[in-house]
């Protein structure tokens, strides 16, 4: 490369690296206050029913963060080439014996390069969380304020569906508590039942005939939970 070895050429390097790292500082700074200030605003407006502004606003910090996003990639960019030529001329002839020092400086300007690109990826980063967060809660907030603008008359209907359908399902619950306590108990006797038919045969027709009229009350229940849960189903779907 012409000039490589030329010292001349090592301070217009190290110039151009200052100058970029400079705009990087200034850009840097102004891309976190739009960040914070996105923030704030959306913060500041949460309370705010109106829609015209908020979308004009966000709209401008949207186009802003887009455009700083590039002219930051661009300066990053240029930053890593002006590296990448400083790193080339440190292994040109005739710098053997400034090398320790070149190098130095070089590793100092990675660094400064290296700080800068972490800064706007994590800036860049938190933004777009928040961006993301906002868009969120403001369709959320959005579904709210539409479901409260619906007819009273709507309102009231569903309230009145889901009292009915939370009193159906404790009935439906305490039913199912009784049936299992009472299968509890109905166990409990049959054993003993058993026990007595075992010591005494003679009460085995009497058994007999418990035993078919729990069947037959057994069937006339079920039919009757049948129907019960047929009519809900109706009910809850008409």
């Amino acid at each position: 490369m012409a000039g490589i070895g030329n010292s001349n050429y090592w301070e217009d390097l190290r110039k151009q690296a200052r100058q970029l790292e400079n705009e990087l500082d200034l850009k840097l700074v102004s891309f976190s206050k739009l960040c914070t200030s996105y923030n704030t605003s959306r913060d500041g407006r949460r309370g705010d029913t109106s829609d015209t502004t908020p979308l004009l606003n966000n709209s401008t910090q949207d186009r802003m963060f887009d455009t700083m996003s590039v002219e930051i990639e661009q300066l990053l960019d240029k930053l890593t080439s002006v590296n990448d030529k400083m790193a080339e001329y440190t292994n040109s002839p005739g710098t053997t014996s400034l090398n320790a020092a070149l190098m130095h400086t070089l590793q100092r300007h990675r660094d400064i390069l290296q700080d800068y690109t972490h800064e706007f990826h994590k800036t860049k980063g938190n933004f777009l969380a928040i961006r993301e967060r906002e868009d969120l809660l403001g369709s959320v907030r959005k579904d709210i304020e539409m479901y409260k603008s619906g007819s009273g008359v709507n309102n009231r209907r569903t309230e009145l569906f889901l009292k009915e359908h939370e009193h159906l399902r404790n009935i439906a619950m305490a039913t199912k508590e009784n049936m299992t306590s009472q299968r509890g108990m109905l166990k409990s006797i049959q054993s003993r039942v058993n026990t007595l038919a075992n010591r005494f045969p003679a009460i085995n027709s009497l058994i007999q005939r418990i035993n078919l009229r729990k069947r037959r009350d057994s069937l006339i229940l079920g039919t009757v939970i049948g129907i019960c849960t047929v009519l809900l189903l109706l009910y809850a779907f008409h």
